[in-house]
């Protein structure tokens, strides 16, 4: 059987190819999977499709159209995909409910120590061989407070680098983490994480629960000091409402890897067009900003262990099975 598969960058497909070989034949296309492109996987019953694809009602309804019967998305987020018409036209979607919880974790760190210590600025100075040190100034974060919004797999990860740096942790989620709580967290309310850390990250997923969790209100009660990172979903900040603060001059930096309008623009070169996004725009010119195009997960380990699953959720759907991954089964 040959798959299609869509939004495959030219480090992956060479590890798609190898793991499907004496399988399946792959078809990996760099494009990405919404309305334009749908009709290119008439025929194939199988299709997989990546974190950015666009899967409404009306995608998929093309996509069954033309006979696919499984979607198997590479990616653990699934708020991309019509599950209800998904069921109703009796296709089975599957995603990767777990990878390297390290991947990410350590990427938000990278944005932490980067904005903290002025990384990217320092690096452009030395380009030019400019080497004064004025405006670099970091500071520890040995004995400092940290705050993570969710303490699943990637938050405890998250959550037992900072403990490495000696750091006091609190922790907000639905459920207490056992393993966080033996690293000496204390949860706390959501007002109160905010008002007492000096560094804030973001390991959520996105829900209508958390759909920007961190509004207007929610940022106006962090320090004026803080340093924000988000990992996980960009859906989870109002952009607009941080880029109010920053420019009343709050924050000590913001590292992001995720932006809630990012799709159509991030994975993709838009450096020969004009930005549209005037909130994008306006955010990256901040100096004490950092942005980075959602490749938080991007590690061979991790894209390796996506890549392994989904090989593992076409095999389970050809044998009619299902597992922790099938988001919705067969008809």
């Amino acid at each position: 059987m040959e798959i299609l598969a869509f939004g495959v960058t030219a480090d992956e497909k060479p590890l798609l190819e190898q793991a499907f070989a004496g399988q399946h034949e792959i078809r990996c296309l760099d494009v990405f999977l919404d309305e334009d492109t749908a009709p290119i996987a008439a025929g194939y019953e199988i299709v997989s499709s990546s974190v950015n694809a666009d899967l409404s009602g009306r995608v998929l309804r093309v996509l069954a159209a033309g006979g696919t019967k499984l979607i198997a998305q590479r990616s653990t987020g699934f708020n991309n995909i019509d599950l209800d018409e998904a069921r109703r036209l009796g296709m089975t979607i599957s995603r990767v409910s777990a990878y390297s919880p390290h991947s990410v974790a350590e990427f938000a760190w990278t944005l932490a120590m980067a904005v903290n210590r002025r990384i990217v600025r320092a690096s452009i100075r030395t380009r030019d061989f400019d080497f004064r040190l004025n405006g670099l100034m970091g500071r520890d974060f040995h004995g400092r407070t940290v705050g993570v919004l969710g303490t699943g797999k990637i938050g405890e990860a998250f959550t037992r680098i900072a403990h490495g740096f000696g750091m006091r942790l609190l922790g907000w989620d639905v459920v207490r983490n056992p393993a966080c709580l033996e690293l000496g967290m204390t949860y706390v309310d959501k007002d109160e994480l905010l008002a007492s850390s000096d560094l804030i990250s973001l390991h959520v997923p996105l829900l209508e629960s958390t759909r920007r969790i961190l509004d207007a209100a929610a940022l106006r009660r962090m320090r004026d000091d803080a340093i924000l990172v988000n990992s996980s979903r960009g859906g989870l900040i109002d952009t607009e409402a941080l880029v109010d603060e920053l420019r009343a001059g709050r924050f000590t930096g913001v590292g992001l890897d995720v932006y809630e309008a990012e799709a159509g623009v991030f994975f993709l070169d838009k450096s020969l067009e004009t930005v549209e996004d005037d909130t994008l725009a306006r955010l990256v010119t901040f100096p004490n900003v950092l942005v980075t195009s959602h490749q938080a997960y991007y590690t061979t380990d991790a894209v390796g262990q996506i890549i392994a699953t989904t090989v593992a959720n076409v095999a389970d759907h050809l044998a009619g099975r299902r597992s922790e991954n099938t988001l919705v089964p067969p008809a």
